[in-house]
């Protein structure tokens, strides 16, 4: 029979891999607690840290559909939950990783799938969210931009044209009336 202590942190496992958007396993072996922490801090409120034994995990990862993760659950198994957007987290553990040698990042599972550390550094390589937004508008922007040179260019060449036709008309009644006949009666 289980503990129950086992059985509610299984069902917490669980939920976690229900309600998060991806998952970094990570082996965390020879880091401290201050370190853990700043890697806390650093993945920021949309991501949990969660270290656990692997019989747990792999409980709660059967319980909650995700397959794949059996080989990667060996020595001390600390995982990411991401609930927001996974570039984020990816990112952060990459970064932590490269300043501490003793985190390892081991893989992942993000879509019903699991992922290998080559694709969550892959994630890691892409722009936020954010940024990809702020691209979109900018681009959005430009070509609104462009289609407003375009739609006001034929008003702006109409009202050159008619300038154009005005100075010509000037310039054509001032020579004639400079050879009007010169015998012609001034008027007073």
């Amino acid at each position: 029979m289980a503990k129950p202590s086992k059985v509610s942190a299984v069902a917490e496992l669980t939920d976690k891999f229900r309600g998060s958007s991806a998952a970094v396993v990570t082996e965390y072996r020879g880091l401290s607690m201050a370190q853990l922490t700043t890697l806390r801090r650093a993945l920021g409120a949309g991501t949990t840290y969660t270290v656990a034994k692997n019989t747990l995990v792999k409980r709660a990862a059967q319980d909650a559909g995700v397959e794949g993760l059996d080989e990667l659950l060996i020595g001390p198994t600390a995982i990411a939950f991401v609930e927001g957007e996974p570039v984020d987290a990816a990112k952060a553990l990459r970064d932590f990783a490269k300043d501490n040698k003793a985190l390892v990042i081991k893989g992942g599972f993000m879509d019903g799938r699991p992922l290998s550390v080559d694709e969550v550094t892959r994630i890691a390589d892409l722009d936020s969210r954010e940024v990809v937004l702020a691209k979109i508008a900018g681009a959005m922007k430009g070509n609104l931009s462009k289609a407003a040179a375009l739609f006001n260019a034929p008003a702006s060449q109409v009202a050159r044209l008619a300038a154009a036709l005005v100075e010509k008309r000037t310039a054509e009644e001032a020579p004639a009336a400079a050879e009007a006949p010169a015998d012609a009666p001034a008027e007073s």
